[in-house]
């Protein structure tokens, strides 16, 4: 077969395996065409074959990425630009190297360096800079969680290396068949590749039946306000929110009503942090508060720091003159009837929205090209620990994770381990219309369901609000584009996973094994693959 048209296959086998809308079970195929490309180049005598290589690979992976994430464009064309043909280009890259490799160095262990340099990869996503975990191949199966309750050992990257080691199957099938045609080989493949698939579906389904857990109750009210971040949301005065979330809120609360929690930077208009003790947007909150004073109400809001001290300025501080610096939060906020205001200022930041990565080298080559996006041109200051929210009851503790944090496996289990018993999420997906960027970003909510055993509540200012259970299942849920309010309930969990505890252990041991096998393929000598 033409190998541009086995690069085309693979992006459309990765593409079409995606969620919202995608089949997962396209996913433990997507790899093969591109590796069997790669292989016919590696045993022809064609010249260039590192730069054909990796032009077929980014075809592949140029085809994955911009028909699954570009719904970025609505919030930024230079952003979904940057996004789509960086990260094509990096995964690229892993094909190339693993080309390199495989010329130095038998088919087994080739693949082998394949599969950890992959996941690798994936861990590098959710720690560098330039951070963009979205296609990291286990978030595929996020419609599928019957299939994946086993997460709550492994997380995401179990899923990873399910999806590598079937496609390595079907690679090494494939190349077996090519030489013995034997079709009873086949056979024993096809009942391999079929265990490894079934087995853990089966074991994940009777986890699925069989899960419960005890806890508390907590009736919650999640507010959808619905305005447009385009055109209301920064015209919008802090004031006037406050009345229509109380409006909306008026609709659903009762005497039972434990968390009223509303969206991501809904308070949009900056407020100074050190005087929002005594401020009258806190006044007007607690009002509402006394009038329901069994009520929680969290909530997102705008910060400003403003800084006349240079010893105290930051690597993330904002300058206003040269006299004057500002910290730029995006925050998480708790008030209640006890009146101990508790604040969590988002940690995961958006690449080019809301951080500018490698600023020191970057700044002086494109300027603000990679902040002034996404209606906001400053950087956002964060904070190391993860706050938990505790109820005035003392019982509830509720993890205020904020939008882009909910991607990210192992950063959320972070407030599991500092005590939280049910998970929030606030968020504006706003900026992407509505596409398949808010349903995927519902969609991930799911996984950090089952890898915490933690139910969800999420409020979302144009939507998708939803309450997720611990096993994955959306329960309820206020559909885009509507402005209201959503009531239910989540329920409270204390015990910890395998996976909270022990985190990204599978990239961690990955990573060990990338290095020993990398030293022992390229410091040996050449030997025949086959």
């Amino acid at each position: 077969m033409n190998r541009i048209l086995l690069a085309i296959f693979s992006g459309l086998l990765f593409a079409f395996g995606w969620p919202t809308y995608g089949f997962p079970l396209f996913l433990f195929f997507a790899f093969v065409p591109i590796l069997l490309a790669e292989f016919q180049l590696r045993q022809s005598n064609t010249k260039r074959k590192g730069l054909k290589v990796f032009g077929l690979a980014y075809i592949t992976f140029f085809i994955w990425n911009v028909i699954t994430t570009s719904w970025l464009v609505y919030a930024s064309v230079f952003g979904a630009c940057f996004a789509v043909f960086v990260n094509s280009a990096l995964m690229a890259t892993l094909i190339l190297i693993y080309h390199k490799y495989a010329k130095r160095s038998s088919q087994n262990r080739a693949l082998l360096f394949l599969v950890t340099l992959w996941i690798s990869f994936e861990k590098l996503h959710l720690i560098w800079e330039f951070s963009w975990p979205w296609l990291n191949l286990g978030n595929g199966f996020s419609e599928h969680v019957t299939w994946i309750q086993w997460y709550e050992y492994t997380g995401t990257f179990g899923g990873t290396l399910w999806v590598l080691l079937a496609n390595v199957l079907v690679f090494k099938s494939v190349l077996s068949y090519q030489k013995s045609k034997s079709k009873a080989l086949l056979k024993t493949q096809g009942l391999k590749l079929l265990s490894l698939i079934v087995i853990p579906i089966l074991i994940s389904v009777f986890i699925y039946w069989n899960y419960e857990h005890d806890g508390d109750q907590v009736n919650v009210v999640l507010l959808q306000p619905n305005i447009d971040p385009y055109s209301e949301k920064y015209n919008t005065t802090n004031f006037k929110m406050v009345t229509l979330l109380t409006e909306l809120s008026d609709t659903k609360v009762t005497e039972e009503t434990d968390f009223i929690i509303a969206p991501e930077t809904v308070f949009a208009q900056n407020v100074k942090i050190r005087q929002f003790e005594n401020s009258l947007l806190k006044s007007q909150l607690n009002q509402y508060i006394t009038k329901n004073p069994r009520v929680n109400f969290l909530t997102g809001m705008s910060f400003i720091d403003v800084i006349k001290d240079e010893s105290q300025v930051r690597k993330e501080t904002n300058q206003y003159n040269e006299t004057t610096w500002y910290d730029d939060y995006n925050s998480a906020v708790l008030l209640n009837s006890i009146d101990q205001v508790q604040f969590y200022h988002k940690s995961k930041l958006v690449v080019g929205i809301e951080n500018f990565p490698y600023q020191s080298i970057l700044k002086p080559i494109i300027g603000d090209a990679m902040i002034d996006l996404g209606g906001t041109v400053a950087m956002k200051t964060t904070q190391e620990d993860r706050s938990v929210f505790t109820a005035s009851n003392g019982k509830f503790k509720a993890a205020p994770i904020i939008c882009y944090e909910s991607v990210y496996g192992e950063f959320v289990t972070g407030y599991i381990r500092n005590e939280a018993n049910f998970l929030t999420i606030i968020t504006n997906d706003a900026w992407w219309n509505d596409t398949q960027g808010h349903k995927q970003h519902l969609s991930l909510a799911r996984l950090r369901a089952i890898e915490t055993r933690r139910d969800i509540a999420r409020s979302a200012n144009t939507g998708i609000s939803a309450i997720i259970n611990a096993r994955g299942d959306v329960t309820s849920k206020l559909g885009y584009n509507k402005q209201g309010a959503l009531e239910g309930q989540v329920v409270t969990n204390e015990a910890l996973t395998f996976y909270t505890m022990a985190g990204d252990y599978i990239a961690r041991i990955c990573f060990f094994i990338l290095i020993f096998i990398f030293l022992i393929g390229f410091f040996r000598k050449k030997r025949q693959i086959l």
